[in-house]
């Protein structure tokens, strides 16, 4: 089973220094189609103007994976933490027990991002914060697993949920295979480039959604950037 959803069509809130696209019901938008996609609550296709960004606020028991596009964002938190992330790089809050963290668009220019929550499998564990950086041209042509639930075997980021977060780079022509588990589910997001998924053709920042396919071929009709979650 696999669903286009497209960019058209998914929620939108501008507030001037925030232009934001919301995949699944946030905020102020909601449609009870989109409440979530197996463990993913939130995929958030954010543009931050330069020199502005989120003041301080809390979460709790949610598993929040920020993937930069274009720019830098810069993170702190009530565990002390603090890091710049650039573009093509991960960081990972696993807000647990409860933290409370800003992130600020520090740079010159505007930053995109796509920033992802899953729920965890496990509420009140002790909250952490962490990040790393991910060259684009180690994922050319195939998948990389940039978040795990299973971070050792994965070389990934950790995250308290059984799921992968991944990303892949392809040029015009070139194809890469995803194979997943029976009755899991995957969703992904080509921020650049025309792909298909499965031989349906998606346009850039439409949300794919996926279900009972063990394997997901992707490709590339133009050079593109694909990021992808599968979950339970």
């Amino acid at each position: 089973m696999i669903e286009i959803r497209p960019f058209a069509s998914l929620g939108h809130a501008d507030h001037g220094w925030l232009n934001a696209r919301h995949h699944f019901s946030f905020a102020d938008y909601h449609d009870p189609d989109r409440m979530s996609w197996g463990r993913i609550r939130v995929w958030n296709d954010d543009t931050i103007a330069a020199k502005t960004g989120f003041p301080p606020h809390p979460h709790r028991d949610m598993e929040i994976v920020t993937f930069v596009r274009e720019g830098a964002i810069t993170h702190r938190d009530s565990l002390g933490n603090e890091g710049r992330t650039g573009a093509g790089d991960v960081q990972v809050m696993s807000a647990g027990s409860g933290i409370t963290h800003a992130e600020y668009n520090l740079e010159d220019e505007s930053t995109t991002l796509f920033q992802i929550w899953i729920v965890p499998d496990h509420a009140g564990a002790a909250p952490s914060w962490g990040q790393r950086a991910f060259p684009r041209g180690d994922r050319a042509g195939k998948f990389e697993i940039l978040a795990s639930g299973t971070p050792e075997h994965d070389d990934a980021l950790p995250i308290r949920v059984d799921a992968k977060v991944a990303a892949a780079t392809l040029a015009a022509g070139a194809s890469a295979t995803w194979s997943s588990g029976p009755g899991r589910h995957q969703y992904l997001v080509a921020p650049v480039g025309r792909i298909r998924v499965n031989g349906h053709e998606v346009s850039p920042r439409d949300g794919v959604a996926i279900h009972h396919e063990e394997t997901v071929v992707v490709e590339a009709i133009d050079d593109a950037e694909i990021v992808l979650v599968d979950t339970l």
